[in-house]
């Protein structure tokens, strides 16, 4: 891999996640549980790894704060104007996915 120095690698790496944020806002059709089943994560995930990787630089960000960078909007805007009920198989997908404590 060409040397990146670590300030251009990490104006890369905060594009990228600007640009998955910005693919995601346009996708609302693509349910949480749905990327839960099929990745993994979702967007309440990269709202705890931004609010972590804050709480890591010793800045305090509350987990609404957090979730409104991640969803352009409050979450429960986001819920209300885009949130399906998942179906059935969904829900025994991410259960049977789902890791266990």
């Amino acid at each position: 891999m060409t040397d990146i120095d670590d300030a251009t690698r990490t104006e890369l790496e905060a594009a990228t996640f600007r640009r998955l944020l910005a693919h995601l806002s346009s996708r609302p059709d693509v349910q949480n549980i749905d990327l839960m089943n099929l990745a993994g994560f979702c967007r309440n995930c990269l709202a705890n790894w931004y609010r972590d990787a804050a709480e890591a630089k010793g800045l305090a960000l509350s987990k609404e704060d957090a979730r409104e960078v991640v969803y352009g909007m409050p979450y429960e805007e986001w819920r209300a104007r885009h949130q399906g009920g998942a179906s059935a198989e969904a829900l025994a997908a991410f259960a049977e996915k789902r890791p266990k404590d």
